[in-house]
């Protein structure tokens, strides 16, 4: 099992910043990607970012350029820094773990931290 705890969501203006945090635990030696995830009111759950043990990152079209995803494997955290905001970021956020075990993929969720753009 691994476990999965966010943080540093918040209210902010347009064109402000925040950075968020995910905290991996339990059995995390063999988590390959990492990834945040965004859910609107009404709206379907996107990829955001991801960013794989190597280090090879990939990001969804609406945030190029904005947000840029790393992660601390000595500390089992990845991060997701948030520049520029806009309202239509306003969304849950969720951290997501994949941890590979005797060939099967595993799928891992945070509980979701929200993030509030005001205009």
């Amino acid at each position: 099992q691994v476990q999965l705890v966010e943080s540093g969501g918040g209210f902010v203006q347009a064109g402000g910043s925040l950075r968020l945090s995910c905290a991996a635990s339990g059995s995390i030696d063999s988590i390959n990607t990492m990834a945040w995830y965004r859910q609107a009111p009404g709206k379907q759950r996107d990829l955001v970012a991801s960013i794989t043990s190597g280090g090879t990152t990939n990001y969804a079209d609406f945030v190029k350029g904005r947000f840029t995803i790393s992660r601390d494997n000595a500390k089992n955290t990845v991060f997701l820094q948030m520049n520029s905001l806009k309202p239509e970021d306003t969304a849950v956020y969720s951290c997501n773990a994949e941890r590979t075990s005797d060939s099967t993929v595993f799928g891992y969720w945070g509980q979701g931290t929200q993030v509030t753009v005001s205009s």
